[in-house]
């Protein structure tokens, strides 16, 4: 459950990020909201992988560069599935940017990314966690 929690946290994080930056390119630059959105998205993922690595699965003794290639996996799903919901709410059913980016990225960061992470990019450091956990 501690994983569960500190995951959520980092996505959390990683998220207000994400927002920010989707915001202030859309209302400050008038940005598209598509282009905004995955713009917020990459540095949303780097922030996300930084935090996950060092924090959250305590993965910083394994080697970057095979994490970092199993996180980019993961993460274009995820950028393919956050630009999808935001074109299919926002510009498809003319949702408000902030609320489909909303809805479209918590789907996402439960039924995608967690599960993912856990399972496969930091997959043998959440095995020790679990045993930890256990005692």
């Amino acid at each position: 459950m501690t994983i569960f929690l500190k995951a959520n946290v980092a996505s959390l994080i990683a998220s207000l990020c994400d927002y920010l930056i989707t915001i202030i390119l859309v209302q400050l630059f008038h940005a598209d909201v598509v282009w905004a959105g995955i713009t917020g998205t990459v540095c949303g993922g780097v922030i996300n992988f930084m935090i996950g690595r060092h924090w959250v699965f305590r993965a910083g003794g394994q080697a970057a560069g095979k994490q970092a290639l199993r996180y980019l996996w993961v993460w274009i799903g995820n950028l393919a599935l956050n630009a999808t919901g935001m074109y299919l709410l926002a510009k498809q059913a003319g949702i408000h940017y902030i609320l489909a980016k909303v809805v479209t990225s918590l789907l996402v960061a439960v039924g995608w990314n967690y599960t993912l992470q856990r399972k496969y990019v930091f997959l043998n450091n959440t095995r020790q966690d679990e045993a930890r956990e256990e005692f």
